[in-house]
Formats: structure tokens, C-alpha cells, sequence
């Protein structure tokens, strides 16, 4: 079950919006100052414009290989759910961008989060189909990467760009990237279920920021979500380009860190 599956769905603790429009411009005014630099350095070669990219995991690393509702009313056929699948992603949406009472949603495994989603979204409450769709959501061939993204990543890491995940996700996360062959490339993954912090949360930021040991003003953040991704990192400083608005592939974000111009 992807956590940023509907892109609509607010995340917790929301980061101020004030910071954000002053921030636009003193961010593009550094990235170009960086990357005088680094233009008037020598050498000739196709230097990074940075030196991290940080990267959300579901919904932007990680796709889901068929629509959530899609296969929740596929497993469910066998549980006797019969919601049709417009209903279900509208009840996923609801349950999803509803009041969480505790800190953070996805607490160890997330099963009690995803629980009320599941039922919210199918009107069922069989702890056997859960568990099956849970389960399922927990092996990589639920989910793909981006076209490119592998090549990508072993380009930026070859070039000495440091990479980190940084991710709302459950602790089904690190096995995931397991299965799609990309958590060796990463020098640092960052879950909230294990750091105690969800995005739009600075800490959580900083916490990848500081496994891979590049400063705020030398790395940029990709994230799909507004309020968690691109609120969130602007907030402390950190430059961020939304997926599917100010990037759209991932051979965009690699052309865009290795290279001289101003990306902005």
C-alpha cells in the first residue's frame, strides 16, 4: 500500500508556508552561485552541480506496478468485496487524508495505520484479506521504478553524487528496495518509521543530510508531494524539485545535476 499513492492526500505536521516563496529565490540565487563555481573550477570535465540528491521513495522512486484500486478489488473478489474500484480509491483518499491521533502514521510496520485504510477504502474488515494485501505491498513485484531510474542512480554515484532515500514509509521499505536491486546504490536510507520523524518534519531532512555528510546548500531533494517534499525541504534551506511538475523523468534529474547551467 503506497504511502503517497493519492497525491492529494495531506501528510502530517504541515511546514509553515510563509518560508516558502522567500526561500524560492535565495535557493536559485545560491544553486547559481554553486555553480559558478564549480564552471570556473577547471578541468573540463562534467562536474555535479551537486553534491546529494535526496529522493522520496513511494511515489516518486517506487511506482505501484497496477493501481491500488485495482488490486485491492482484485484480491478482494475473494473475500466477497464487491465495492467498485472508483469507490474504493475514493475511500482510500479519505481514509488516507483523515486525522492520524498519534505522531506518526507509519509506526514499525504500519499495520495498524493500514488497517483502517484497507477497510475505509473496501468496507471490509477480514483480517485475512488485509494481511493478503498487506503482504503484497511487501515484495518488490508490487511495485516498478521509474523508467531510467537504476541507470540514473549508478551515473550520479559514479560521478561522486552522494544519494539518500528519505521516505514516510513503514519498515517494509528497505526490503522493497532490496527486491528492485537499488538499495546498494544509496549511502544513507532514511525511514520515519525508524527515525521517529515524518516529512515535512526538518529532522528527518537533516538526519539524511548528515548520513551523507553533504551541507543543505550542495544537495536537492525530489520529492511528488507539495506539503511533505517540496514545503518541507524549502523549509530548512534545501532545494527541491517536484516529480511530475519540475521534473518528469529521471534522466532529467541526472542532466540536471551533472552539469554546469543553472537547473533553476
Amino acid at each position: 500500500m503506497p504511502p503517497t499513492a493519492a497525491a492529494s492526500c495531506p501528510l502530517l505536521r504541515r511546514a509553515p508556508a510563509a518560508p516558502f516563496a522567500a526561500l524560492s529565490g535565495a535557493l536559485s540565487r545560491s544553486g547559481m552561485a554553486r555553480r559558478l563555481v564549480a564552471a570556473s573550477s577547471g578541468g573540463g570535465g562534467r562536474g555535479p552541480a551537486y553534491g546529494g540528491l535526496l529522493l522520496d521513495a513511494g511515489g516518486t522512486l517506487l511506482q505501484v506496478a497496477r493501481p491500488v484500486a485495482e488490486t485491492y478489488a482484485s484480491i478482494g473478489r475473494r473475500y466477497g468485496v464487491t465495492k467498485p474500484e472508483k469507490g474504493i480509491m475514493e475511500g482510500f483518499k479519505r481514509a488516507f487524508s483523515a486525522p492520524w491521533p498519534k505522531s506518526l502514521r507509519y509506526q514499525g510496520d504500519g499495520r495498524p495505520f493500514w488497517r483502517i485504510v484497507v477497510a475505509e477504502a473496501t468496507n471490509c474488515t477480514d483480517d485475512d484479506y488485509f494481511e493478503e494485501v498487506y503482504q503484497h505491498y511487501a515484495h518488490g513485484d508490487a511495485w516498478r521504478l521509474p523508467v531510467g531510474a537504476d541507470i540514473t542512480l549508478r551515473e550520479l554515484k559514479d560521478a561522486g553524487v552522494k544519494l539518500a532515500v528519505v521516505s514516510n514509509f513503514d519498515t517494509r521499505l528497505r526490503k522493497l528496495l532490496k527486491d528492485l536491486n537499488v538499495s546498494d546504490m544509496f549511502d544513507a536510507i532514511v525511514v520515519s518509521s525508524e527515525v521517529g520523524y515524518e516529512k515535512p518534519a526538518p529532522e528527518i531532512f537533516k538526519i539524511a543530510l548528515d548520513q551523507i555528510g553533504v551541507e543543505t546548500t550542495n544537495a536537492v531533494h525530489v520529492g511528488d508531494d507539495e506539503t511533505a517534499d517540496k514545503a518541507g525541504a524549502n523549509a530548512i534551506g534545501l532545494e527541491c524539485w517536484l516529480w511530475g511538475a519540475d521534473v518528469k523523468t529521471f534522466s532529467e534529474i541526472r542532466d540536471r545535476i551533472l552539469t554546469t547551467d543553472d537547473p533553476q
